[in-house]
């Protein structure tokens, strides 16, 4: 109702000290954004936007979009673009199928990704969308 920038301030460091579960046999449809941590056991349709960490399990995890963090961990598989601002670590069972701009990369042996890499990519913030008049904006990493 009032826009009080001290409260949205709060909101999100709470936010980024949480963790979000997709837990294993779930299937999420459409884009996902947190302050927090997310980990991913499931599946998602759609975009993930993270200003922490996204972990995405191994076995039956995948997410067919784009993922957009600070960090991520990769156990599973990805079928989009990959773009982290610090670390990305791609674990021995991860598969990704698409490009990846990533200012670190641990890769362990037997990961396997198919696309287009950029490393040594600074990145300022990454800003998650927010509603003004209605009409939401897309988070960007700028």
């Amino acid at each position: 109702m009032f826009n009080n920038k001290e409260s949205k301030k709060e909101q999100t460091e709470v936010a980024a000290s949480d963790t979000t579960h997709v837990a294993k046999g779930t299937v999420l449809t459409g884009d996902v954004e947190t302050g927090g941590n997310i980990r991913i056991e499931g599946k998602v349709v759609g975009n993930v936007i993270c200003k922490s960490k996204v972990v995405l399990g191994g076995g039956t995890s995948i997410i067919e979009g784009n993922i957009l963090s600070q960090n991520a961990e990769i156990y599973g598989e990805v079928k989009g673009k990959v773009e982290i601002s610090e670390l990305l670590t791609l674990r021995a069972t991860a598969v990704i199928q698409g490009d990846i701009i990533t200012n670190k990369l641990l890769v362990e042996s037997g990961a396997v990704f198919n696309g287009f890499c950029k490393m040594g990519v600074t990145v300022k913030e990454i800003k998650l969308s927010e509603s003004q008049n209605g009409k939401a904006t897309k988070a960007v990493l700028q």
